[in-house]
């Protein structure tokens, strides 16, 4: 069984809340899991102690068990120090896109062109 740590979205339309929980990973997002983690509020501030509230000791478990964490429960976890923080790298998100990239071949060549007069 793929086991992963990933987040369950509750509450109301535009006041998200999630449950961070240990589940199957064929399991829909807000589906059946097999026991609850902790839980992530994004609406409190970045530096509030109650944002992400985990226990660690039964992340532990299910790290020890085979589980994978989602990338953003990953985060969470190099944050407490249960993981050490890996390298990310998003070499595409920094380069322009085809238009762009065009528009900027078009300013070069016109700069490169002799003024006349």
């Amino acid at each position: 069984m793929a086991m992963k740590i990933r987040l369950a979205r509750g509450g109301s339309k535009k006041r998200p809340f999630y449950s961070i929980v240990a589940t199957d990973s064929r399991m829909p997002r807000d589906g059946r899991f097999l026991e609850k983690l902790g839980t992530y509020n994004p609406l409190l501030a970045k530096d509030d102690e109650k944002r992400v509230v985990m226990n660690l000791d039964r992340v532990n478990h299910w790290l020890s068990e085979g589980a994978q964490p989602t990338d953003r429960v990953a985060r969470f976890l190099e944050a407490a120090g249960v993981r050490p923080k890996a390298a990310r790298n998003n070499a595409k998100s920094g380069t322009p896109g085809k238009a762009m990239a065009e528009r900027a071949a078009k300013k070069a060549a016109r700069a490169a062109e002799p003024a006349t007069e």
